[in-house]
């Protein structure tokens, strides 16, 4: 449904994406998971022809984004990170004019967002400007799916809204998958990764890996152990002091080490005594997505350094 091929865009010397090869398929639900700045809204502003690559080319169902744009503005739906709906205009005045822009109506294609506008229909002359964060993600994604399009993107939906609001949300995507609707969605936070399909992680404008979230954790080849019971910021220097243990990231209250040469828990609970830290407690973890992308992260830099 979507093909990303070779695509590169710098912002003057700051190169936002650099060669970035991905495809999606029809009724997909494919997330593009990194930080800030790692080239996500480049791309999903490429698909939907607010950008303009440097070079290279997206196609959508086998049709080409610059040349068709129209075909692409009028079947795809785009949830931009940033509230982009008119402040002023009541819940259901915003929902009229998107229906209005794209030639349709609320009530043609009301079975497609009944589950989400449902809960926004009893504030329906509310200003948009003063909903909650929660209502204001639902009444932009009913308006970026009113015309009823092929691929829904939507670029950081759940950033800033609360715990409950983003499984809420998650829960409609899934509903909307359902109904076939294919959906490419950014996020920064790691455990939605395992929400979708498949997954493109990103770093500094480059893809690191694509595969399912389960394929990503089981292409995890070093040790992994976890750290706890202990100063976070002291033992992070004991640990980086020891060539089998450099790599070892904070993780909340834990630290995790993830180790190239074989060792142990208790190998790794000396260097940390040794360091002068009383009572660690290490064990043997299980890797997750977050620590898939730290890995693939410092690979990544070190073979940039090394290409340097």
């Amino acid at each position: 449904m979507v093909e990303f091929h070779n695509i590169n865009k710098s912002y003057g010397e700051n190169e936002a994406v650099k060669d970035v090869s991905f495809s999606v398929g029809e009724g997909e639900l494919f997330g593009l998971i990194g930080p800030d700045g790692a080239g996500k809204s480049t791309l999903f502003r490429i698909l939907t022809t607010v950008l303009l690559a440097d070079s290279g080319n997206v196609l959508f169902n086998g049709k080409d984004v610059v040349a068709d744009y129209k075909y692409i503005r009028e079947n795809v739906g785009y949830m931009p990170g940033k509230f982009s709906l008119y402040q002023d205009l009541s819940v259901t005045e915003n929902l009229k004019f998107f229906a209005t822009i794209f030639n349709t109506t609320i009530d043609e294609n009301y079975e497609l967002i009944k589950d989400i506008y449902q809960q926004l229909e009893p504030f329906g002359n509310r200003k948009a400007g003063a909903l909650s964060g929660g209502m204001k993600q639902k009444l932009a994604l009913s308006c970026a799916l009113i015309h009823k399009p092929k691929v829904l993107v939507l670029d950081e939906p759940t950033f800033g809204v609360d715990a409950v609001s983003r499984k809420e949300f998650w829960d409609m995507l899934k509903s909307l998958k359902a109904k076939g609707v294919t959906i490419l969605v950014s996020t920064p936070y790691m455990d939605e990764a395992e929400l979708c399909d498949r997954i493109a992680l990103i770093q500094k404008g480059r893809i690191l890996d694509i595969n399912t979230p389960k394929g990503i954790v089981e292409q995890f080849e070093r040790q992994l152990f976890i750290v706890s019971n202990v100063a976070i910021y002291p033992a992070l220097q004991a640990l980086e002091n020891n060539p089998a243990t450099q790599n070892a990231y904070s993780f909340g209250q834990e630290i995790h080490v993830y180790a190239d040469e074989i060792t142990s828990a208790n190998a790794i609970k000396q260097v940390l005594e040794n360091g002068g830290l009383k009572n660690p407690e290490v064990s043997v973890g299980t890797p997750n997505i977050e620590d898939c992308f730290m890995d693939l992260m410092v690979r990544g830099n070190l073979e940039e350094s090394a290409h340097a």
